[in-house]
């Protein structure tokens, strides 16, 4: 007979037990034999290591009062017990008390004793001495020394520093003062008292944290000397680890493991559910058939210029410098993805588009690279037309132009300018071709100029920066990470040392790796130090590594991608500009910036070596009630003819609808704003000395934002004489308004993406309620014969205001004006 189909619900039968008293059995009373110890000796040793462990502890309680210090007073002791003697752990606490063991590290080689690490309130500092006390002077009923179950297993007591707390491999431990990324697990219910203090110490914390029954995990980049002062004055910590996650571990693997690795990941992904937003990667080819990268690429997406080559990456020549670029884009490192457990979501698809060629077969000649370019680009948008797309492009020329305008570079221009189909192009900034040293970190990365085409207007141009310093491979004890956490990546070029009339390149900087170093050989970039992505060999290995602005250029436009897919309608200048708007400069940067003191021409600088930060997709995204970001999409008339003349014509003025009530309210509170204009230029390139009537340059777009103290018309007053200053060659800006800005208009108004920052008061920004946009001169300006003095420019305006560390609601207000607006409109 066959079985019937399981569609039917189990059946519940009513309880029906009958209810019975439960016998506790009686608790088991530790028999294990105790230590063979001489009482009073034993006691006598004891209490001397407790009474200079409290005598110190006592002293940095002391110390609390001019320390940055938070949560409940008290201190860690660090208990040592001989190896078979485990059970005392359990008797070390007491909850009564507060007194809490939050760590035990086993025995090594160095250290043949257990390690218990204790927090104890300030209130019961005494208690273990007065459990000495009572062993050395009082017997029990049985007359045995009291609390000798746990005192005769104490070896010695010492106060606890992070090193006690450390419950890694001790080789993992950090040498000297360099920052490096910690776990650090928190005791429970202390995540307040740890912010508080993380923001005391200035610590970087990563947002996202591990929460379990009794303990939270946040990962820290902090100095020995931090984690020692955060343990010293505050109570939160439970235990220190490494942050080990590095893609050495999965390099290290044989194929099969590796695999097994790939289809843990792939049982957790879904594919992109929209066909019509892509990535499109122009480099060496993409190995379709790995895996990872299938369910996002279909065949009929590999293209090439050149059908004798094939589409498949170029495993010798090239390296599987594609494959790691499609990885890279499609999933960012690899190392969280794998490790975590959560589903993976794909946003958008891949397209590749072979522009190098295989092994044996003569490079292209550099001056053709604009048309290459151009040629694979129509290839992918002749397959799917109606797809939208950014599109990254990490091959460079070994030549600099410092600035000035290749073939290339005004292809990529105009490619990104086109009025018929406006692209966004994504470039690598290129990267420092020779052996570096320590030493040379940050002095050659000055020196070192961006590459050809990456200094192209129109472009978003990608630079590297880095967090990973952590070396966890045994085989490099005694090496370290060149750049220090939150720095430049040490192969990434800048533009600092180009003239000032010359776009701001990188635009952004990103994850791109470090390189290791013993101090004697060159930088070397080592697995610990890179990021993980795709092989080109999926058949032998899934993974291999990727670093510098190659692998910072994949990772923007996967940003991009995820941007196109959340807001399928932006145009590319405003995609370009959120990514750009988001940036936020790293601690460590941001040390430099403030060091100049707001001597604007030195801040400059600095933005021509980070860009404008690290971007955030979150901040991209979404908004929050204290930190609101608006968005405007426009078009104006540039010029107008009169005669025989071409004059500058319109200029828009945006209203901004502030939450006057709210930031009147604030008064004197400190806020910010930011702005952020995004657009493209039409290239007129060739070497004419790049005066006013040679420009390069179609037009320019200028912004600025009203004065408190101004009127309406007045502030256009005021806008309308900067653009006739610019125009006659006076100084930049000079009437847009400055002083008050971080960089101002100066050192601001250079290529077509232009940001700044300001900061005042919540009632001065009430009343700089409106933001001009105005045009300067441009050769459609000054070569009227070539009719383009009619022409729309389109642009985009983005907006910021935050109130950082103020609890206020800035966002509804302005979405309920908005409404109001768009009802009457």
């Amino acid at each position: 007979m066959n079985d019937s189909p399981r569609n039917r619900p189990h059946l519940f039968i009513d309880g029906g037990g009958q209810t019975e008293q439960y016998r506790r059995p009686k608790q088991k009373i530790d028999a294990s034999p105790l230590p063979v110890r001489d009482r009073a000796a034993h006691a006598d040793a004891l209490s001397a290591s407790i009474g200079l462990a409290l005598e110190a502890a006592r002293a940095q309680l002391g110390a609390r009062a001019t320390a940055v210090a938070e949560g409940v007073p008290g201190f860690y002791l660090q208990i040592e017990i001989p190896a078979g003697e485990k059970a005392v752990i359990d008797q070390l606490g007491n909850r009564q008390k507060q007194i809490e063991v939050v760590a035990v590290r086993e025995p090594t080689a160095e250290n043949p004793s257990v390690t218990a690490t204790v927090f104890v309130p300030a209130t019961a500092q005494t208690y273990y001495e007065e459990k000495v006390e009572a062993y050395r002077a009082e017997d029990t009923r049985k007359g045995r020394p009291k609390n000798e179950p746990m005192i005769a297993r104490m070896d010695f007591v010492r106060l606890a520093t992070a090193r006690s707390l450390f419950t890694d491999d001790d080789a993992l431990f950090p040498v000297g003062d360099v920052a490096v990324w910690w776990e650090i697990w928190l005791r429970d219910g202390h995540r307040d008292v740890f912010s508080r203090m993380a923001a005391r110490l200035n610590l970087q914390v990563k947002d996202h944290a591990v929460r379990f029954p009794e303990r939270e995990v946040v990962l820290v980049l902090a100095s020995t000397e931090s984690i020692d002062r955060l343990v010293a004055y505050s109570d939160v910590v439970a235990e220190l680890r490494r942050a080990k996650d590095t893609p050495a571990f999965f390099m290290g693997l044989a194929g099969g493991d590796q695999h097994e690795w790939s289809d843990e990941a792939l049982a957790r992904l879904t594919p992109p559910a929209d066909a019509n937003v892509a990535v499109c990667i122009l480099d060496s080819g993409v190995t379709q058939t790995h895996p990872l990268l299938s369910p996002a690429l279909d065949v009929a997406d590999l293209h090439t210029i050149n059908p004798a080559w094939g589409t498949a990456d170029s495993a010798t020549q090239w390296r599987g410098h594609g494959t790691a670029m499609a990885g890279t884009a499609l999933y960012g490192d690899l190392v969280p993805v794998l490790t975590g457990g959560a589903a993976i979501v794909l946003t958008h698809r891949l397209e590749s588009v072979k522009i190098l060629p295989p092994n044996g077969v003569a490079n292209n000649e550099p001056d053709l690279y604009g048309a290459i370019t151009a040629e694979a680009i129509a290839r992918a948008e002749i397959q799917a037309p109606n797809r939208r797309r950014a599109i990254a492009l990490a091959v460079t020329s070994e030549s600099s132009m410092s600035g000035r305008p290749s073939s290339w570079s005004s292809a990529i221009d105009q490619l990104c300018f086109d009025p018929d189909n406006r692209r966004l192009l994504i470039v690598s900034a290129g990267n420092i071709r020779v052996d570096l040293m320590p030493a040379d970190h940050l002095v050659r990365n000055d020196l070192e100029s961006v590459e050809d085409p990456a200094h192209a207007w129109n472009a978003l141009t990608v630079g590297a920066f880095t967090e990973k310093v952590d070396l966890i491979d045994p085989s490099l004890a005694g090496w370290s990470a060149i750049a220090p956490a939150g720095e430049l990546s040490p192969r990434s070029r800048t533009s600092v040392t180009w003239e000032r009339q010359w776009p701001v390149k990188p635009d952004v900087v990103i994850e791109g790796g470090n390189l290791a170093s013993n101090g004697v050989l060159p930088g070397d970039p080592v697995d610990d130090l890179q990021l993980l992505t795709t092989h080109n060999r999926p058949n032998d290995r899934a993974f291999n590594t990727i670093g510098d602005t190659s692998a910072a250029t994949a990772l923007v436009a996967r940003f991009a991608g995820a941007i196109l897919a959340n807001r399928p309608r932006l145009w590319p200048e405003t995609v370009r500009g959120l990514i750009v708007h988001s940036a936020e400069w790293t601690p460590a940067m941001r040390a430099h910036i403030d060091a100049c003191n707001g001597r604007k021409g030195q801040i400059h600088a600095l933005v021509r070596r980070y860009g404008y930060g690290v971007p955030d997709i979150d901040r991209a995204l979404l908004s929050a009630q204290n930190d609101l970001t608006l968005m405007v999409e426009d078009a104006l008339t540039p010029f107008n003819k009169a005669g025989s003349a071409v004059k500058t014509r319109d200029m828009k003025v945006h209203q901004l609808p502030w939450p006057n009530d709210v930031l009147a309210q604030l008064g004197d509170t400190h806020v910010e704003l930011r702005v952020t204009l995004s657009y493209f230029i039409e290239p007129n390139p060739g070497e004419r000395g790049w005066t006013r009537r040679h420009r390069y340059a179609s037009h320019g777009l200028r912004f600025a934002v009203k004065k408190a103290t101004e009127s309406l018309d007045e502030f256009r007053a005021r806008v309308n004489d900067a653009a006739r200053d610019e125009e006659e060659g006076g100084a930049v800006g000079g009437g847009a308004g400055g002083d008050e800005w971080l960089l101002g208009p100066k050192h601001r108004d250079q290529g077509s993406l232009h940001s700044d920052f300001w900061s005042g008061t919540a009632a001065d920004l009430a009343q700089r309620d409106a933001i001009g946009v105005f045009p300067v001169g441009g050769w459609w300006k000054e070569k009227p014969y070539l009719d383009k003095w009619n022409t729309e420019a389109r642009y985009s305006l983005i907006v910021s205001i935050k109130a950082p560390g103020v609890e206020v609601d800035i966002y509804t207000p302005v979405e309920a004006k908005i409404a109001i607006a768009t009802e009457i409109g």
